[in-house]
């Protein structure tokens, strides 16, 4: 009954009052389309990759840990991030599984120049690091321990 009264309200005709009532109904139009349908989308995919998580998979939380996974308790997941070293976390944390293949394959509808998702290059490919825990590690090394020796003699001799 409301609206009816604005429409009649309109003393021009009524074709102004229209078009700003046909703006109003598709704004939450415009809302699904942009926003509630591609979060229900990852949603979708979200689940999807926890559905199909397995012990063994290679993963990446959230926080941009990776680790293979060696068992599940009811919503959370043991992830082995280094040998004898396991945490635990949250199945919703699970960023997604790690592409062990060594070859990343490009995105769909992708020239596999850019990432998917926005218009950057795509990142040069870097040299495999060897972690070290403790010290350091090759040539590094030796010419830490040589600068040492040297230091070590000079200091020693006056």
């Amino acid at each position: 009954m409301h609206l009816f009264s604005i429409i009649a309200a309109d003393s021009g005709g009524g074709g102004g009052s229209l078009v700003s009532i046909g703006v109003l109904l598709l704004i939450p139009l415009a809302m699904y389309f942009l926003l509630i349908r591609p979060q229900r989308r990852r949603q979708r995919a979200q689940q999807e990759l926890q559905s199909s998580l397995d012990v063994g998979d290679e993963v990446m939380t959230a926080s941009g840990i990776y680790g293979f996974i060696t068992g599940f308790e009811d919503d959370k997941v043991w992830i082995e991030i280094d040998d004898d070293v396991q945490i635990r976390v949250n199945r919703g944390f699970l960023q997604g599984k790690v592409d062990t293949s060594g070859i990343s394959a490009p995105a769909a509808g992708s020239n596999g120049t850019s990432r998917p998702g926005s218009d950057l290059p795509a990142p040069a490919s870097a040299p495999k690091v060897t972690p070290t825990v403790k010290g350091r590690k090759g040539a590094n090394a030796d010419a830490a321990a040589s600068t040492a020796d040297t230091t070590a003699e000079s200091n020693s001799g006056e």
